[in-house]
């Protein structure tokens, strides 16, 4: 089943475990869209640097750290996904907060590990 990802914390740096996501998610065919710091491109998706309200939002998968996280509350609400994904490092008991009180379930997962072994 497609199911339109955003990457928040996207970077076109080869080493982050963002680029590679997203990179297994352009691999697995899954609609995929991503904001980060900087505007870029990653296997063709491009990396908005605004809080773009993009429709139909699935899955967020976070890799941005929990003392950066606040400022992506309220979009995060506004984008109301399915589901949250905390990927390591990313675990935030504030948020899950939020996104409890607005009914978006979420899970602590690895999004590389999911879509490695076929339970995105």
């Amino acid at each position: 089943m497609k199911k339109k990802t955003l990457v928040i914390g996207a970077s076109t740096n080869t080493a982050r475990y963002s680029n590679m996501a997203i990179k297994k998610l352009v691999d697995k065919q899954q609609p995929v869209v991503a904001l980060g710091l900087r505007k870029g491109e990653v296997e063709g998706v491009k990396i908005e640097n605004e809080q773009i309200l993009f429709p139909d939002i699935d899955t967020v998968t976070l890799y941005v750290g929990p003392k950066n996280q606040p400022e992506y509350y309220d979009y995060l609400v506004a984008l109301n996904p399915k589901r949250v994904i905390f990927n390591p490092g990313t675990e935030n008991p504030e948020l899950y907060g939020v996104l409890e009180k607005n009914n978006i379930k979420f899970q602590n997962a690895c999004t590389l590990v999911l879509l490695g072994t076929n339970q995105y």
